[in-house]
């Protein structure tokens, strides 16, 4: 067994699962489980919320250790499902070191839906959730034109490096001039609440914040505390959007008028 391979192999499965959302108790699972094919006595993996720790250790032997940052998060259950995959087919000896690793490295490049597919996904998300809030056919053309607004927005901000406070915030503020617009000139008859609230469903943390309150229940109270400052923050990013462009919105047409 390649020692140090298998420590590259370990923190990566650790940091996919962690970049897709996964709990932390899942990725320390995973990772614990996969470095008992190590041959040292001592084997320890530790993950954050922002990054993870892998060790083996022998009072015979240097200590190996790998310290992953990880800065990025989103939620991609796919990928969570891919990498324990591979981590059962390498702890069942059915995957060499070298196979596991590769497996992985293809897991972490691959891209699961294309840029295309993410507007579609965005304009899709919009429409079919106004009914969910009581909107009718109108509401959800109206939701669906300003879902078109919100994919060109995260198209357009996604060339700018910006965090995802401002990213969020800027999302929300085009939601909501799109629905007043959409309100005021094109379908007067269509609720310009059900077309904010519809849109907006593509940006709010809820996945986070359950992930965080998991975390927080299996005694991960620094991962599971940060996770849920995260959601929070996100949601006051898109609060803080929304309220923004109704204000604006509002200016500028009795300026307007």
């Amino acid at each position: 067994m390649n020692e140090k391979l298998l420590m590259e192999t370990v923190a990566l499965a650790g940091k996919i699962m962690l970049a897709s959302g996964a709990e932390v108790y899942r990725v320390e699972e995973t990772m614990r489980y996969m470095l008992q094919k190590s041959s040292y006595p001592v084997a320890e993996a530790v993950a954050l919320g922002t990054g993870l720790f892998v060790t083996l250790d022998d009072p015979e032997r240097d200590t190996l250790t790998i310290a992953r940052r990880v800065p990025a998060r989103s939620n991609n259950l796919n990928r969570i499902c891919a990498v324990n995959e591979v981590s059962r087919k390498f702890c069942s000896n059915h995957l060499t070191v070298e196979e596991a690793y590769k497996e992985l490295k293809d897991i972490e490049a691959d891209k699961l839906y294309t840029k295309r597919w993410k507007f579609l996904g965005l304009i899709g998300v919009s429409a079919f959730f106004a009914p969910i809030f009581g909107g009718g056919p109108l509401d959800i053309l109206g939701a669906g034109i300003v879902g078109v607004m919100l994919a060109l927005a995260d198209l357009l901000i996604s060339r700018v490096k910006l965090n995802d406070f401002f990213v969020n915030a800027f999302c929300s503020f085009v939601i909501a001039i799109s629905a007043t617009v959409v309100r005021k000139f094109f379908l007067p008859d269509c609720s310009a609440d059900v077309m904010i609230i519809s849109s907006i469903m593509s940006l709010v943390p809820g996945v986070a914040f359950t992930t965080s309150i998991r975390d927080i229940l299996n005694g991960d109270y620094a991962s599971g505390s940060a996770r849920m400052l995260e959601a929070i923050v996100v949601a006051l990013a898109i609060a803080a959007g929304v309220g923004l462009g109704l204000i604006s919105w509002g200016v500028f047409w009795r300026w307007l008028t």
